[in-house]
């Protein structure tokens, strides 16, 4: 993980400028792989931090919501337990969306592999 102070050159200046782009798109990728059995909001939290990839709640369940939306998700609300929970599962056309995404990162991550 990449700590704050980690961005900033000698000047203070923040260097971090592609972070909040990169991880976006890196993102949707993660929870569409982490949802390939379903999931509630705080689970899928849980999986991705302890993949080094922490998501706050503000950001996460927007995103989920728009997946949805998108129809690459598909969500269900179970009420039997203590609490209720809005439990997410990749769609048929999320799961053709994750392969895209991944041959797209590949074909990314090599290109700049060689360009770095």
């Amino acid at each position: 993980m990449v700590k704050k102070d980690d961005k900033k050159d000698d000047k203070g200046k923040d260097t971090g400028v592609l972070g909040p782009e990169l991880r976006r798109g890196a993102l949707v990728l993660a929870i569409l792989a982490q949802v390939a059995r379903e999931r509630y909001g705080y689970e899928l939290r849980e999986a991705l931090a302890e993949h080094g990839l922490s998501v706050p709640e503000g950001t996460l369940y927007p995103l989920l919501r728009r997946l949805e939306n998108q129809g690459w998700l598909i969500s269900r609300w179970d009420t039997s337990g203590s609490r209720p929970r809005r439990y997410y599962r990749i769609s048929a056309v999320g799961r053709k969306a994750l392969a895209a995404a991944r041959r797209e990162w590949s074909d990314l991550s090599d290109a700049l592999e060689r360009l770095l």
